[in-house]
C-alpha cells in the first residue's frame, strides 16, 4: 500500500522505542534497496540546532509496516522502533537525549518497510541528520493568515517554541474588530520589547516595553501615509519605517499575476525618546522610492533600497523598468542625523531590483533578495536568496534556494542560523525554513520548521508571514492589546514637514481605489 500523507491524516501513531524483535521476520526475504527512502518532509542531510523539537516524519515508501533503526555514533548505541502506518514521532525525552549526546556529530536513520503478506523486508541506504554546535534561538514569531487579499478576516501573530511544539498567539484580529495587525518587529531579539500595526478602526502602533503597552499615532496630517516596513536601531531609541502609498495590479501572466509596486515611497525616523518623527531627507532634489530599511548591528549605518522615481504614469510595462539598488547612509546616534547615500549592491546595473537587506549580527554578511523589478517579491517566482559580503563585496546566489519564491529572511542572534519564507511546498503558502550557516560556502540543506503532527503542511491553509527569530516567551497576551486599543493614543510631532520629498502632500491627498492595505497583500 503505497503512504501519502494525504491518507493517514487520521491514522493513530503507533511507534515506540523498544529493540525490534520481529520473530515472525526471523527468516524473512530481506531486499537492500540502494537508496534512501522518500520522507515528508525532507530531513535526510540536514544540519539541525541542539535544541530543536523533534523532527516527525512521514515514510512515503510502500509497506505494511515499517521499522526505523536510529544509529548514534558517539556512543555506537541504536535503538529501533516501529511505525504501522509511516507517521514517525519521536519521544521528547529520547530527541533531547539523542542531539545532546551526538552535538557537534550526527545521527544515522536507517528505514525498512515490511510485507508481513509474503514475509519480506526492503532495507534502504541509512541517510544522516548532522547535529550543530552552536543551538537556535528558542522561540520564533510569525503572523499566521491565509494567502490571498479577501480572505484576510482571520489573522493572528503566534510565537513557536522551537525547542518544542507549543505554540500562542499573542495578537488576534478577531478581538481586535477584526482589523489588519501585521508588521512584528522586535529589538535586538527581545521578547519585551516590540511592536505591531494594526490598521483600521483600531490603526496606530502599539509599542510594549517590559509587559507596558503605548499606543502610538505615528500617521498625522504632516505625514498623512503612516509607516511600515520597520526596522530598530540597536540602541532601542530610534525606529525607521517606510512611510509609502502601494498598489498593485492584477495580470493574465501566470507567471506574474499580481505586482505591487510603490507609488510613493520614503523613509522615516521615529525618536522613541522624544516622541518626534522626521523624514529622512535626500541631498539633492530628486525623488525617489526608498523602502525597507535594515540597520547594521553597530547601529552606524542604515541600509535600504531605493529606486528612482519614474515621473510617467505607472502601468505594467513603465513597473518593469523599476529597479531597486541596495544602498546605506551612516549615521550619527547621538544627533540622529545621517549622511549621505552611496551605492552598495547596483541592482539596475544587472536588470534586477533588491528587497530585504538582512545583515548578520557580526556584521560581515547581508542576505537580500534579488528579482527582476519592483519591490514586494513575495508573489514573483524568480525571487532567490543572495549573500553579499560586506567586507569586499563579493556576492554570491545561496544554495538555499529553490524553483518557487524564497521571501522574508532573518538572521538568528548567533549569526548561525537563518530563517527564511519559502513557497517550494506548494506554490501559494509560505512556509519557514531553517538553515545553517557555518560560512558562505557552508550553509547547510534547509529543513522545514518540525511540527508534532508531520502530515500538517499537506493540509495547512494559513501561510506564516514574517518568520523572526526570539530570545524567550512573549508575556503579553491578545486581551492585552484589546485593552491598549481603547486607550487614547500618543500622537506623534513631526520636525520636518517641509522636507517630504517632491510633490509628496499632493499626491497622498488624491484618492485611489486600487490602493492596498499593507498587512493585506504580505
Amino acid at each position: 500500500m503505497k503512504i501519502f500523507s494525504m491518507r493517514v491524516l487520521f491514522l493513530s501513531v503507533i511507534s515506540f522505542f523498544v529493540l525490534f524483535g520481529c520473530n515472525s521476520l526471523r527468516n524473512n526475504d530481506v531486499q537492500v534497496i540502494d537508496r534512501i527512502p522518500d520522507i515528508d518532509p525532507d530531513y535526510s542531510g540536514v544540519t539541525i540546532p541542539p535544541n530543536i523539537a523533534p523532527m516527525n516524519f512521514v515514510i512515503q515508501e510502500e509497506g505494511q509496516s515499517f521499522k526505523i533503526d536510529v544509529t548514534s555514533p558517539a556512543d555506537n548505541s541504536q535503538v529501533s522502533f516501529s511505525s504501522a502506518n509511516g507517521i514517525v514521532r519521536f519521544s521528547k525525552r529520547s530527541w533531547r537525549k539523542l542531539l545532546e549526546k551526538n552535538r557537534g556529530g550526527e545521527i544515522n536513520i536507517q528505514i525498512s518497510s515490511i510485507e508481513r503478506n509474503n514475509n519480506s523486508e526492503k532495507k534502504f541506504r541509512p541517510f544522516s541528520v548532522s547535529v550543530a554546535e552552536e543551538e537556535i534561538d528558542p522561540y520564533l514569531s510569525y503572523r499566521l493568515m491565509y494567502p490571498g487579499y479577501i480572505a484576510w478576516y482571520t489573522m493572528k501573530i503566534v510565537q513557536r517554541s522551537l525547542e518544542t511544539f507549543r505554540e500562542e498567539a499573542f495578537v488576534e484580529n478577531q478581538i481586535l474588530d477584526n482589523n489588519c495587525i501585521n508588521c512584528h518587529s522586535f529589538n535586538q531579539y527581545d521578547p519585551d520589547k516590540f511592536f505591531i500595526h494594526i490598521r483600521g478602526s483600531k490603526g496606530d502602533t502599539y509599542f510594549v516595553d517590559n509587559g507596558q503597552i503605548s499606543r502610538i499615532t505615528l500617521k498625522t496630517e504632516d505625514m498623512p501615509l503612516g509607516a511600515t516596513y520597520p526596522s530598530w536601531h540597536p540602541g532601542g531609541r530610534y525606529v525607521v519605517f517606510t512611510s509609502s502609498k502601494v498598489l498593485l495590479s492584477f495580470d493574465a501572466n501566470p507567471h506574474k499575476n499580481i505586482r505591487c509596486y510603490d507609488l510613493l515611497a520614503t523613509l522615516i525616523l521615529y525618536d522613541t525618546k522624544e516622541n518626534e518623527v522626521f523624514y529622512i531627507k535626500e541631498s539633492d532634489s530628486l525623488s525617489y522610492y526608498q523602502t525597507f530599511p535594515g540597520w547594521s548591528p553597530d547601529g552606524r549605518y542604515l541600509y535600504f533600497c531605493m529606486a528612482a522615481k519614474i515621473d510617467e504614469a505607472i502601468d505594467v510595462e513603465s513597473i518593469e523598468t523599476i529597479h531597486y539598488d541596495l544602498v546605506r547612509k551612516s549615521f550619527d546616534s547621538e544627533s540622529g542625523s545621517f549622511g549621505e547615500t552611496e551605492i552598495v549592491f547596483d541592482a539596475g546595473g544587472m536588470d534586477k531590483s533588491v528587497s530585504f537587506p538582512r545583515i548578520s549580527p557580526d556584521g560581515n554578511y547581508l542576505v537580500f533578495t534579488l528579482h527582476d523589478y519592483g519591490t514586494f517579491p513575495i508573489w514573483y517566482k524568480e525571487a532567490d536568496l543572495y549573500l553579499l559580503d560586506l567586507r569586499d563585496g563579493n556576492y554570491m546566489k545561496m544554495n538555499i534556494n529553490s524553483d518557487d519564491t524564497e521571501s522574508y529572511h532573518g538572521w538568528s542572534s548567533n549569526g548561525k542560523w537563518l530563517v527564511f519564507s519559502s513557497k517550494r511546498r506548494d506554490g501559494l503558502s509560505a512556509f519557514p525554513y531553517f538553515a545553517y550557516f557555518e560560512s558562505p560556502d557552508k550553509v547547510g540543506k534547509p529543513f522545514v520548521l518540525p511540527q508534532r503532527d508531520p502530515t500538517i503542511y499537506d493540509r495547512m491553509p494559513l501561510t506564516y508571514n514574517i518568520p523572526e527569530f526570539i530570545k524567550g516567551r512573549i508575556r503579553i497576551k491578545p486581551r492585552d492589546f484589546e485593552k491598549a486599543s481603547n486607550e487614547q493614543p500618543i500622537i506623534v510631532t513631526t520636525v520636518n514637514p517641509e522636507d517630504a520629498p517632491p510633490g509628496w502632500m499632493e499626491i497622498t491627498k488624491e484618492e485611489n481605489p486600487s490602493e492596498v492595505e499593507h498587512g493585506n497583500r504580505k
